[in-house]
């Protein structure tokens, strides 16, 4: 079991910049794949980006290819989701997720088991 705390949300203006920080509680975060999600009010939660265990690959939603940048440190056993380009319809709680390292599609949710209690980033126009 994996605890994860995200931090790092806030408000900031269209064309703003955010960067979020996931901390685990883990001995070593090397053996575990991790993603982003967001979910907006009303709507079903989405895939942001994921980074496999090794942080050599990284996926994205075509949303936000070009504006998110997904980083880590096993060292200090923190991921990062660092935001540019912020638009309104980014608004929503961020949540970071892990999973063992797998082959398996990084994209859907129900592949990891492990999720923090989510950060709230607003965007306003």
């Amino acid at each position: 079991q994996v605890h994860l705390v995200e931090s790092g949300g806030g408000l900031v203006q269209a064309g703003g910049s955010l960067r979020l920080s996931c901390a685990a509680s883990v001995r070593t975060l090397t053996a575990y794949d991790m993603a982003w999600f967001r979910q907006a009010p009303g709507k079903e939660r989405e895939f942001v980006g994921a980074i496999t265990s090794s942080g050599y690959n990284t996926y994205y939603a075509d949303s936000v290819k070009g504006r998110f940048t997904i980083s880590r440190d096993n060292a200090k056993n923190t991921v990062y989701l660092e935001m540019n380009s912020l638009k309104p319809e980014d608004t929503a709680v961020y949540y970071c997720a892990a999973r063992l390292r797998s082959p398996r599609a990084y994209g859907s949710e129900f592949e990891y088991r492990n999720w923090g209690q989510g950060t709230q980033v607003t965007v306003s126009s």
